[in-house]
């Protein structure tokens, strides 16, 4: 082998390195000076109809398996209070499964929880909810993506500290929100770290000051947003009464809203 080839070869290896450090795929295409999305979608090994919420609790690994509602789950609109396809007991691990189309409400947390390589290739009314009363309650989403989220990818809507890495979203209303008008309202705390995030997107994260909460953004990619529409965080004033929550400024204040402008890069 060449000086020269040995050269590319290194770095090849490294740029796949990197890559898989930020759970993503050497996927990468460079076109007119521009980087394509980096995350290669997966092929499920195979698809099953779930008509009835299945609980889950323990450790549970899927093998890529796609899951897509049918009868009482067979929607994948945004009407309010739609069963889950599943549902996890706290403590669970769910690993390597496809949520298909038609989604109805995704997943559901009942407390801690770790999501690891999910995929949702069209999100019904939530990707997933996370739920919970405890503060100590810790929500891991580890890799995977979700594609065609009309409203909103992650729904926060008990307490605790919910950390989302190396995960791609597409074509999203708002990426995480804390719940803005839970009928029991807490402190929560957001962190997201090495995201890819394509356009079209409206917000990152939406969080209520005026509960405590706080989102840190790490090693954010945002692709197609020239214009920089996507705001990266959002504040609202929360409520308790179920009404529509006020907006209460956006951007970077090192409390509220966590990052640099170093953190967020666009291509």
């Amino acid at each position: 082998m060449t000086s020269r080839a040995r050269s590319r070869a290194a770095t090849g290896r490294a740029l796949t390195g990197g890559l898989a450090a930020l759970g993503l795929s050497l996927g990468m295409i460079m076109t007119d000076g521009a980087a394509a999305s980096a995350a290669t979608w997966p092929t499920p090994s195979g698809s099953q109809a779930v008509s009835a919420t299945i609980s889950v609790s323990g450790t549970k690994d899927y093998g890529m398996l796609r899951l897509y509602g049918s009868g009482d789950l067979g929607t994948g609109g945004q009407n309010e209070d739609q069963d889950p396809i599943l549902e996890l007991a706290p403590g669970t691990v769910l690993k390597n499964v496809v949520i298909g189309a038609p989604a109805a409400d995704g997943i559901h947390c009942l407390g801690s929880c770790t999501l690891q390589n999910v995929w949702w290739e069209d999100v019904g009314e939530d990707a997933a909810t996370f739920l919970g009363s405890s503060s100590s309650n810790v929500y891991t989403v580890s890799g995977g993506g979700a594609k065609e989220a009309s409203d909103k990818v992650f729904q926060f809507n008990g307490a605790g500290t919910l950390n989302v890495s190396g995960f791609a979203v597409q074509t999203f209303g708002t990426f995480v929100r804390s719940c803005g008008n839970c009928r029991t309202q807490y402190k929560r705390t957001i962190n997201i770290d090495a995201i890819e995030a394509t356009y079209k997107g409206s917000r990152l994260v939406g969080i209520n000051t005026n509960y405590g909460d706080s989102a840190t953004l790490k090693r954010i990619t945002i692709v197609g947003d020239s214009s920089k529409k996507i705001v990266p965080c959002q504040k609202y004033i929360g409520n308790n009464t179920g009404a529509e929550p006020s907006t209460n400024g956006s951007g970077a204040d090192g409390t509220y809203c966590k990052y640099a402008s170093s953190d967020i890069t666009y291509r």
